[in-house]
């Protein structure tokens, strides 16, 4: 079960981390920021092969712990955007512009990938 979301430890040796409760960047756990999991406060990725729980495991996240990482990743995002020297202004207008190009520079990097 979810019971409050959290970041999650960093792994220095950024191994791969399939469930359970504990590491950042982790896949298809609970409480942490990672990928294909519930309950997390954000989305991490770690660059590791991706685990997705159920979508009716995601469903059964109690609303208060979806309130939470909902909380939580606002603070996280208005707290890069600090770091960064963004606005709220500016990262909307940065998301308008490069989802206009989202598929292309996907292209390209696969592209670029490629010929490396």
């Amino acid at each position: 079960d979810v019971s409050s979301p959290k970041h999650g430890k960093v792994d220095p040796d950024n191994m791969p981390h399939v469930g359970g409760n504990m590491w950042a960047g982790g896949t298809g756990g609970r409480d942490t920021a990672g990928l294909g999991g519930k309950g997390g406060p954000y989305r991490l990725d770690a660059g590791h092969r991706v685990y997705q729980v159920s979508q009716a495991e995601k469903d059964a996240v109690p609303e208060e712990v979806k309130r939470a990482a909902r909380e939580m990743a606002e603070k996280a995002f208005k707290q890069r955007l600090k770091e960064i020297q963004m606005s709220e202004y500016d990262a909307s207008t940065y998301e308008r512009f490069s989802g206009a190009v989202r598929r292309q520079v996907q292209s390209l990097r696969v592209i670029l990938d490629n010929l490396q």
